[in-house]
């Protein structure tokens, strides 16, 4: 029956949340696609606004006080009506389940699983009116409330409905999952089933038995649960845990895991995406679908290029960003891409706006199909090699594939791709730079200067230029940043290879820790710097009264606001005018050219310049910095006497080879100032771009452009309007800079290696594990920070972050230490780190889920580990 508030289930519309709720939403789908779900009927959140208006609820009410209130409240005699004729309806006092449907529940980005209640086995009217009313009360606890807030969803706009199913009188019952939502396998099905209802394995009650069966059927695993508890109905309304004896036997035979396998694919099937299903066999031996929801947790899926299984690593996170990419940053890496492809690999590239066949995206981050590399002999050892210094956690998945039959290398010899390096090195004149740097490190660092003065002359095209030139002049500019950034790569390069023939000429007396000692404070480092230059900066503005009081009265957007107005004090609108005419192109995510340059809003070096204003104790960065060059020197000749004892001349070759170190080393951050350069001289054109297709009318925001890619901003140009897509793709930006989890690596069907068993880390006596960073070993609380923008560190806390790029190391300054989820040893933060001459670890798996800003740390960065307490 339908009245005013009450829906059969059978004649609820999918599409209508707002009337039903996800879950009612959902039941309704699957009873329309004939799956066979128990009857029943949806109150909806009509009646809810109605109680809530009695009881007295605005919007966003107090949790406690709206719990308290909703549970108390008379149900309006209108609504009681219904429930109890739909009830009735059902049959005389037959047992029903009473569920929350939420309009924020089972949805397909987030499922919001188990944050409201259910009541089961409820009998007569009076105790299903109860039931109701504690389902609405439901939605105000304390869980549901935090859930919503992690997950951005506004409290004033949620409401509940409430579905009221026929019970199940569950023999055996559980949940099953259409892929595994561990490792992410795409296809494997995983059950959990125990005796009696299901309530007992939802709620964690017992150990149930779990199944794991592969694509083709094949049952993987089944491991028996003890299954001690069975949740079950009591005649009269209400259920009881009772005892189940020890030892007990499986829950399933073979034929009713094939029955729930292939109920899974059909669910899957029918939605198109992975599902998380709750299921029940009845006493007869008939099979029930009791829910299904999405599986919101499984990261997203490149689209596959080639058959087969296919072996994506995260580039995006490799280089630090642990954020989404906007969908013009994004664009522009294709075009980058598609140049290097062709230069460096040969390889055409059909449309370069499309990027090469190895590009992919998901989840708005962008990956490489590394499957070739991997088939290769040589590919398979290089690649790890290459990132055992700049993410070692992807280098140790790497090599753990290589055992993986469709992704080992196919053939022996490496020479093919040896030779395809030493063409792409020569066609760059790499081992030309590099050995002019290490016979004559001058010549290197000016072949670095000239090939930066190239960059820095390229600008946005002049006042008056039409969109439609300045859209082809960012397409040029980010074209022309492959020829030109790799030569400068082989001048730090150098450097490198000097420490690396010092490690063969000084043998032991150039361990680990002396290899942090020399590569301590390395001058030419951009980044290093740059934040010196920002620390000189506090230091004048110190000196004056009125910025000082700027900074410390005002908060950092109020205070770029008041820059762009030119409000700001004197002295600090001077020094920070001078700051940004070199530095106004960097910015935290920088490489993501869709994201505003430090030039379009200083409020970050407003809030570090805040913050270092508050440190005043212990010796400032650059003293701290020279005392680390002084240490630096020291560690090198110390180095150099112990292999004199030896051989001198040995001694003279890795005083050499370590002076090439010193000098040359720093240039690695070098590359990447140049390339955010390019991409901010292109982004400057296409926010130009962007404010004519608003003025126009075709974007409701200049910003709205970066939503767009390079090929449909000129498509926008010529008048196609993008503001539904841009609309939907902010949407699906603000939903992933909520995801806490991005893969480093990702196979095609889904599973991320890094979560299979046995690859975790392992430490000794509790401690986190990762890559020793910066020697030494500092105890202090711990400050966790996903994001930089407003972060504050106080003088002396270790910052625990996900990755760094420069955009992060003003935290440096006043940091005592660091711990990062992510890096090796050559990492952008390792290096600062130790220059800086701050114990560091990284590559620390899972750092800010485990531990907490507070957490007493000991951080040990020679030995690469980080102990509580």
């Amino acid at each position: 029956m339908d009245t005013a508030f009450v829906t059969g289930l059978d004649r609820v519309d999918p599409a209508d949340l707002a009337a039903a709720g996800g879950k009612a939403a959902n039941l309704a789908e699957l009873i329309g696609a004939g799956f066979r779900v128990p009857d029943g009927f949806c109150l909806g959140t009509a009646a809810y606004a109605r109680a809530a208006t009695a009881a007295g609820l605005g919007t966003g009410p107090d949790a406690a006080v709206a719990g308290d209130a909703l549970r108390a409240v008379t149900v309006a005699e209108e609504i009681a009506r219904e429930v109890r004729a739909a009830y009735a309806a059902l049959g005389p006092d037959v047992p029903v389940a009473v569920r929350s449907s939420a309009t924020a529940e089972d949805l397909p980005t987030a499922s919001f699983a188990g944050q409201q209640d259910t009541y089961l086995n409820v009998v007569g009217p009076g105790a299903l009116l109860d039931a109701v009313r504690r389902c609405w009360a439901s939605l105000w606890t304390g869980r549901a409330v935090a859930y919503r807030a992690t997950a951005g969803v506004d409290p004033g706009g949620v409401r509940l409905a409430v579905v009221v199913q026929r019970m199940v009188d569950a023999d055996v019952a559980g949940v099953l999952f259409t892929a595994d939502p561990v490792t992410g396998h795409r296809g494997r099905t995983v059950i959990d089933a125990a005796p009696g209802l299901g309530e007992a394995v939802v709620s964690g009650a017992v150990n149930p038995d779990r199944i794991v069966v592969e694509p083709d059927g094949a049952v993987a695993e089944y491991r028996v649960g003890d299954k001690a508890t069975a949740v079950r109905a009591v005649a009269g309304g209400g259920v009881e845990r009772t005892a189940v004896p020890a030892g007990g036997d499986r829950c399933l035979s073979a034929a009713r895991i094939a029955e729930l396998v292939a109920l899974g694919r059909q669910v899957e099937a029918h939605f198109g995406a992975p599902q998380d299903l709750e299921w029940a066999f009845d006493t007869s031996g008939t099979l029930w679908l009791l829910q299904a929801r999405p599986i919101t947790t499984l990261y997203p899926l490149p689209a596959p290029a080639a058959p087969g299984l296919r072996a994506y690593l995260c580039v995006s996170l490799a280089q630090g960003l642990t954020r989404p990419i906007t969908p013009m940053g994004i664009s522009a890496f294709r075009v980058i891409a598609a140049r290097a492809a062709r230069e460096a690999f040969r390889a055409p590239v059909a449309d370069p706006l499309a990027g090469p066949a190895a590009f992919a995206t998901a989840g708005g981050r962008v990956f490489a199909d590394i499957t070739p590399v991997l088939h290769s002999p040589g590919g398979s050892r290089l690649a790890p090699a290459l990132l055992d210094v700049m993410e070692a956690r992807s280098a140790v998945v790497l090599r753990a594939l290589s055992a993986r039959p469709e992704l080992a290398p196919r053939g022996r010899s490496p020479v093919p791709f040896v030779l395809g390096v030493l063409r792409t090195l020569a066609h760059f004149r790499a081992p030309l730079v590099l050995l002019r740097a290490l016979a004559s490190p001058e010549a290197g660092l000016r072949h670095a200067e000239r090939v930066g003065r190239r960059v820095r002359v390229l600008r946005p095209l002049g006042p008056g230029a039409p969109a439609r030139d300045r859209l082809d002049h960012a397409v040029r500019l980010l074209d022309g940043v492959f020829p030109m950034i790799p030569t400068v790569v082989p001048v730090a390069g150098a450097g490198f290879a000097g420490l690396g023939a010092a490690r063969l000429l000084a043998g032991p007396a150039l361990d680990s820790g002396a290899v942090h000692d020399v590569l301590r404070s390395l001058p030419h480092n951009c980044t290093t710097e740059m934040d010196l230059q920002l620390w000189a900066v506090a230091v004048r503005v110190r000196a004056d009264a009125a910025s000082a009081a700027a900074l410390a009265g005002h908060p950092p957007a109020e205070l770029s606001a008041r820059y762009r107005r030119g409000e700001l004090p004197a002295v600090l609108a001077r020094e920070l005018d001078a700051f940004l005419a070199e530095h106004g192109h960097r910015a935290v995510a920088e490489i993501d050219l869709g994201l505003p340059r430090w030039s379009d809003d200083p409020s970050h070096l407003l809030g570090a310049l805040a913050n270092y204003l508050r440190d005043d104790g212990g010796d400032p960065p650059d003293v701290r910095f020279a005392r680390g060059a002084r240490a630096a020197e020291a560690a090198v000749a110390r180095v150099v006497d112990r292999v004199r004892e030896r051989s001198a001349w040995r001694a003279r070759l890795t005083a050499l080879a370590l002076d090439r170190t010193r000098r040359l080393a720093g240039m690695r951050e070098e590359h990447k100032d140049l390339l955010v350069r390019l991409l901010a001289a292109a982004r400057a054109e296409l926010a130009a771009v962007g404010a004519e297709l608003a003025d126009r009318g075709l974007l409701d925001d200049p910003t709205d452009v970066f939503f767009l890619e390079l090929d449909e901003a000129g498509a926008a140009l010529d008048g196609v309007d993008h503001r539904d897509r841009v609309r939907a793709r902010r949407d699906e930006y603000t939903r992933e800079l909520a995801r806490r989890h991005v893969p480093r690596v990702l196979l095609s069907d889904g599973t991320e290696p890094e979560a299979e068993p046995g690859t975790g880390p392992a430490g000794a006596d509790g401690a986190l594990t990762g890559s020793p960073a910066s020697a030494g070993t500092v105890t202090a609380p711990a400050r966790v920070v996903l994001a930089p923008d407003g972060a504050h560190v106080e003088p002396g806390e270790i910052l625990v972050c996900p990755s760094t790029d420069p955009g992060w190391t003003p935290l440096f300054l006043t940091a005592g230490g660091l711990v990062m989820e992510m890096g090796g040893s050559n990492s952008h933060g390792a290096v600062v780190a130790r220059e800086y001459g701050i114990p560091a670890v990284v590559g620390v798996a899972g750092a800010t889920e485990r531990i907490a800003s507070g957490d007493l740390l000991t951080v040990d960065g020679g030995a690469g580990l980080v102990r509580r307490g």
